[in-house]
């Protein structure tokens, strides 16, 4: 992994078994184990084939990215392939600001985190407090009280919430500012966390947080019609139930998968949806549906709302379940079906 650790970091990483994401390998919720378990033993042949990957990838990049524009404009179908097989983990740090267009927001700004930081106060930050503990409780750089982690957390958050008032802090936003943590500095976390929100690259994301979370809403709207299109037994009967997606995918949107999916599958998400824009969010919820639809359409509403919270591990195996997400296609649906919800919220209220 890219991001360096304290000398705190490695005893307690000592001390306590963890997989090799830094996860305590008895919290099955989140460790990967279960999926890499094939590959802990891995042979030569498949230490071999990932050093091939990262050395592609290196001379992809260049030395610091110097040559990644210039790669992205020549060959762009090479890059969005190798980056659906999934970056290699020594690089996703810097792939992930490549990508994202936060590099370019880093350099353009110099001094600004620390001055935000050090600097200025936040109205959230006794939220941001209260919720530090409740990100990532699993993983060792998160769990010490006032450690390392919690620090950096803390900072970039409060950081955030200082640069976009408007937004300023949402519990949701712990869990995508941890995850990039694991793989960059602070600084690095908080400008794609701003490239993320206010839309370097894919449309911004910031509505996802504001009040009443109107892009959440949207994406919703959208789901729910794809489900009912696309997977048109499942949705008749979510409809006999009265389940709608606020009940289960909610979480997908806010924390782009990284809340309750298995790391790995959370990773290799990331990857495209930094590179492709949040139509893989919708692609994935699809494709999980989709896959569990056989056993979903037999369940009353109670056991229902816990199989969606609660998937198999077959289904969140990202070499299962990625192949079947990437050939749906949703694009002009849903631009179709964003132009359908601003009309609805757009019609006056019945007295």
């Amino acid at each position: 992994m890219s991001r360096k650790r304290t000398e705190n970091d490695t005893e307690s990483a000592a001390a306590t078994p963890v997989d090799r994401f830094g996860f305590l390998k008895h919290d099955h919720g989140i460790s990967p184990e279960r999926f890499t378990k094939a590959k802990t033993a891995s042979s030569s042949t498949d230490h071999d084939r990932e050093e091939r990957k990262v050395r592609k990838w290196r001379k992809m990049i260049g030395v610091g990215g110097s040559d990644w524009k210039h790669y992205v404009r020549r060959k762009p179908n090479v890059v969005k392939r190798r980056i659906r097989k999934g970056i290699p983990d020594c690089l996703r740090g810097l792939v992930w600001q490549l990508i994202s267009g936060s590099r370019d927001l880093l350099l353009m700004n110099p001094g600004v985190y620390e001055q935000l930081v050090i600097y200025e106060t936040s109205a959230s930050e006794l939220d941001i407090i209260r919720d530090i503990s409740r990100t990532f409780p699993s993983h060792v750089f998160f769990q010490k009280r006032h450690g390392p982690g919690q620090r950096s957390l803390y900072n970039v958050l409060k950081a955030y919430s200082v640069y976009d008032r408007d937004v300023g802090y949402v519990q949701g936003m712990g869990f995508i500012a941890g995850l990039l943590l694991l793989y960059m500095s602070e600084e690095d976390a908080f400008w794609l966390l701003v490239a993320l929100l206010k839309g370097a690259v894919h449309a911004p994301m910031e509505g996802l947080y504001h009040a009443g979370l109107p892009l959440v809403q949207q994406y919703l709207f959208q789901l729910e019609s794809l489900v009912k299109e696309l997977i048109p037994k499942l949705g008749e009967h979510f409809s006999q139930e009265m389940i709608n997606p606020s009940m289960y995918a909610s979480q997908w949107f806010i924390t782009v998968f990284s809340y309750s999916f298995p790391f790995p599958l959370a990773l290799r998400i990331w990857d495209v949806f930094l590179s492709e824009g949040v139509k893989i969010v919708f692609k994935v919820g699809l494709a999980l549906l989709k896959y569990c639809q056989d056993e979903l359409v037999k369940l009353p509403f109670e056991k229902l709302i816990h199989a969606l919270k609660t998937f198999p591990e077959d289904a969140m195996n990202p070499d299962t379940l990625l192949p079947l997400a990437y050939p749906i296609k949703v694009s002009k649906r849903l631009e179709e079906l964003k132009v359908d919800y601003e009309k609805t919220i757009a019609k006056p209220v019945q007295p």
